[in-house]
């Protein structure tokens, strides 16, 4: 029976690791937010003002890793270098057509530069809840093994759903 109506309900659970092979340990990651440089757009013939979008330029984009105590994973990635993550997830998809739970996997793959570093608070018997803050050069998600989202800030690179907004921005470069 195919699937008729996915249900996408949770991640079931997840796991980064760093240059591809060693698995850190950590409490959770707050993901990235994409948001697009923009210039306002006014004048004869538009009623207002619009916010336009500069096609494929972002803003910052920032990865935090909150950890349960303090270690040598999150000592290293202060060092000043590119550290480059992988984060695997398996989401749990229900097919309300068929009835069937269904897992789905997701993996993020980003290059990114130390930013901050924070050490939490020492309290016995509980968390240091130390942080790590990276700022993301390069970023991948796929999910169920397509590429949706990829963007490279130093190779030109803004793929969204099949587009990439800067293939033209690259050929107009002579890149």
């Amino acid at each position: 029976m195919a699937k008729t109506n996915i249900v996408r309900d949770k991640l079931v659970n997840f796991e980064v690791f760093i240059s591809g092979d060693r698995k850190l340990g950590m409490a959770d990651v707050t993901l990235p937010s994409f948001e697009y440089k923009t210039s306002t757009l006014s004048g004869a013939g538009i009623g207002g003002e619009i916010e336009m979008p500069t096609p494929g330029q972002t803003g910052s984009m920032e990865l935090e890793i909150n950890w349960r105590t303090i270690n040598d994973d999150n000592a290293a990635l202060l060092a000043m270098k590119a550290h480059d993550l992988e984060l695997r997830g398996a989401n749990e998809n229900y097919d309300a057509g068929t009835g069937e739970i269904a897992t789905e996997a997701v993996k993020i793959n980003v290059r990114a530069l130390p930013k901050k570093g924070d050490l939490g608070s020492l309290k016995p018997a509980d968390h240091t809840d130390t942080k790590s803050t990276l700022e993301i050069i390069y970023i991948k998600e796929s999910i169920a093994g397509k590429r949706v989202v990829e963007i490279d800030k130093l190779n030109y690179i803004h793929y969204v759903n099949g587009v990439d907004y800067l293939a033209d921005v690259r050929k107009a470069l002579g890149l």
